[in-house]
């Protein structure tokens, strides 16, 4: 049971993953297709409050929540699901914590510039 729930958390993280990297290339070709849900405030303050969070975490030093709790649930158990060793790749790289700040700083910054130059529109008052 501890390994499903692993399993749930580490597909939650990569859901969080793809939500601010494909977000973000979504509003911009969102914005050469006319999309207008990329405009959504409630969605564009959501996509900054993550990458901001995240970038925050990664100049702090801090390990992801979602990362403590999966490794806390699998313990010492090195099996995983098929999904679970999939994702995992998917989302886990073998590199210094700094290249992880920078990129994170660097999308965080991306996103910024993103509300600039494709701002939201806030919804219009249902009558």
């Amino acid at each position: 049971m501890r390994l499903l729930l692993a399993d749930i958390v580490l597909v939650v993280h990569f859901g969080l993953a793809l939500f601010i990297t494909a977000g973000l290339a979504n509003i911009w070709l969102g914005r050469a297709l006319g999309w207008a849900w990329i405009r959504n405030l409630r969605f564009r303050l959501a996509h900054i409050a993550a990458i901001s969070i995240v970038a925050l975490e990664g100049l702090l030093g801090i390990t992801c929540p979602l990362t403590l709790w999966e490794d806390a649930l699998r313990g010492s158990a090195s099996d995983t699901s098929f999904v679970g060793r999939w994702i995992g790749r998917l989302l886990y790289y073998d590199l210094p914590e700094w290249v992880f700040a920078w990129a994170y700083v660097c999308m965080a910054i991306a996103t910024a510039l993103t509300w600039r130059f494709v701002p939201p529109r806030r919804a219009h008052p249902q009558a």
